[in-house]
């Protein structure tokens, strides 16, 4: 399994498959209770990375939309202050 397909429902199937194992081989209360603490804490850490990376991408694609607004405006302008420059020179030129 890769990183990238690490989820909380991997997780989940993970802990499903850990209680597989324990009916084989099982562990003291103890031993078993700190685990599934350790596996619920996992999870909730899980589903915050999950949240944060997708805010994060979000604030990504509003920030690239950001970008592109301003570079069109900033094309714009450029355009703008060109034609301007170009009707001072021709009306330099008549003068």
């Amino acid at each position: 399994m890769n990183k990238s397909a690490l989820t909380c429902d991997n997780i989940a199937s993970i802990v499903t498959g850990i209680g597989q194992i324990h009916k084989l081989t099982p562990m003291p209360d103890s031993q078993l209770q700190l685990l599934e603490e350790k596996i619920d804490t996992l999870i909730e850490l899980c589903a915050d990375l999950n949240r944060e990376n997708a805010s994060l991408k979000a604030n990504a694609n509003s920030w690239s939309k950001e970008r592109q607004n301003l570079i069109d405006k900033n094309e714009l302008a450029k355009t703008k202050v060109e034609a301007i420059i170009s009707r001072l020179k021709a009306m330099e030129q008549d003068s």
